[in-house]
């Protein structure tokens, strides 16, 4: 019998197993109950353009816990203008498994109206 971690990691696989195939820039997620992180890493998989999390000073800033949808806007914006800065306009997103739904899902609108096309 599969627990939820390892059920979320082989859905992970399956979706980065596309993205690598269709060789696209990809920005990844991940999130745990305090905190979500964002990275936006190239085509080969082996250098990260941008990254972003509840962790940095920035954020930590204007929320007053990591583990909310607030905190996932942010990141989802700041993100976007890391990304755009580094010349990167559309990424595959890889949610790692995780629902397409909460902060997953503000992350997500949040860099699409900060300007990357996902």
């Amino acid at each position: 019998m599969r627990d939820k971690k390892t059920s979320r990691i082989r859905r992970g696989k399956k979706t980065r197993s596309r993205i690598t195939r269709d060789r696209a820039t990809r920005m990844n997620i991940f999130r745990t109950p305090r905190h979500i992180y964002a990275q936006v890493i190239d085509a080969s998989g082996s250098r990260v353009l941008a990254s972003a999390s509840t962790l940095e000073a920035e954020v930590r800033v204007g929320v007053n816990h990591g583990g909310n949808i607030a905190a996932a806007v942010l990141v989802g914006k700041r993100i976007a203008e890391k990304a755009l800065a580094a010349g990167v306009e559309t990424v595959a997103f890889d949610r790692s498994g995780f629902r397409y739904h909460g902060r997953v899902k503000a992350l997500a609108e949040a860099a699409r109206e900060g300007g990357l096309k996902i």
